[in-house]
């Protein structure tokens, strides 16, 4: 029986953390972190594609890049794999991607396998800026390859900076890509903090895109919320969206840290927000006691799951959680 999230919540079972980098000991570059999870169903394995860094240099400065683990299909808690490198080099000098890529989304279409990514390099008055990028795989997902050295969905008039956090779905014969746009900096004890919100561009080939070019979610704990993740899926007649939220400031705490919320759409433009049906909330002790974030919801062998991050926004690795109830996924 399929559940209706206007009036009864999403309910998950959580699985645990699935994947610690920091049990990975021959990796350098895969140190800590397994950021912003993101699915590629394989033959027999689900590919998780994150973001992950090694340890900062002597100014304590970090880079970042892009991996995958195996996840054993009929037991997703089982890791089978782990990548010998990153799937993507770091920018050339001066690029927008030049320090790192992070986070990573993929879609396999006509025997293509793309990765849309956020690309970012560091700045002086603030302390980082990104772009959306795209790669292409001749290697089943092992490696990409970069378009071309500049962004596919650069910064414009409305959306000035901070375009990250891409998600990439393709409904009704379109391509649509789901991705946050910074609309301030805040100082928050003296240090630069971005607020951001979720936005949408389409395109027919993937390559070419027209932006929405407004905001698709309403804010709720305050003006300033910053948002992020925004996960798109097509099930029982409606569009879904998972997403994670955040108060600007004091972020990094269990009390204003990031949650996961929810909302419909009968369209794809227009969103009723409605956080409480999410069903996933903080655990009372554990892993992801302090937060929970970056959900990403997929689809396998019939049972429908979230790969989310937990506390220190991924730091220590992402867990799991599989659904309670069946939906009638569709495309």
């Amino acid at each position: 029986m399929s559940i209706d999230p206007i009036t009864a919540p999403f309910s998950w079972t959580k699985l645990g953390k699935v994947f610690d980098p920091r049990q990975v000991s021959d990796r350098p570059w895969l140190r800590e972190f397994a950021q912003a999870p993101a699915t590629l169903l394989l033959d027999g394995v689900i590919r998780v594609y994150f973001s992950c860094r090694p340890p900062p240099d002597a100014q304590g400065q970090y880079v970042s890049y892009s991996a995958y683990v195996d996840l054993d299909r009929a037991d997703p808690t089982r890791v089978l794999d782990v990548a010998q490198n990153p799937i993507l080099t770091l920018g050339e000098l001066g690029t927008f991607d030049e320090f790192g890529t992070y986070p990573v989304s993929i879609i396999q279409h006509d025997n293509r396998i793309r990765a849309y990514y956020g690309g970012w390099t560091r700045c002086v008055s603030v302390p980082f800026n990104v772009a959306i990028g795209c790669a292409e795989s001749t290697d089943g997902g092992v490696s990409f390859q970069r378009l071309g050295p500049g962004p596919i969905i650069p910064y414009s008039l409305n959306e000035p900076f901070v375009m990250s956090g891409p998600k990439i779905r393709r409904f009704n014969g379109m391509y649509h890509l789901f991705y946050i746009a910074g609309s301030s900096w805040k100082l928050v004890e003296g240090r630069p903090e971005p607020v951001y919100r979720i936005r949408m561009a389409t395109s027919a080939d993937g390559l070419t895109w027209t932006k929405l070019d407004r905001n698709l979610i309403d804010t709720v704990v305050e003006a300033d919320e910053a948002q992020a993740s925004p996960d798109v899926f097509f099930a029982d007649g409606r569009y879904h969206m998972f997403f994670c939220y955040r108060y600007s400031e004091g972020y990094r705490s269990h009390a204003r840290g990031y949650r996961i919320g929810y909302a419909y759409s009968p369209d794809l433009i227009s969103w009723t927000r409605q956080d409480a049906p999410a069903g996933l909330d903080v655990s009372d002790s554990g892993w992801d006691s302090e937060m929970v974030s970056y959900p990403h919801v997929f689809h396998v062998d019939g049972t429908t799951y979230m790969a989310y991050l937990g506390n220190g926004v991924g730091r220590e690795g992402f867990g799991l959680a599989r659904l309670n109830t069946a939906l009638n996924w569709g495309t």
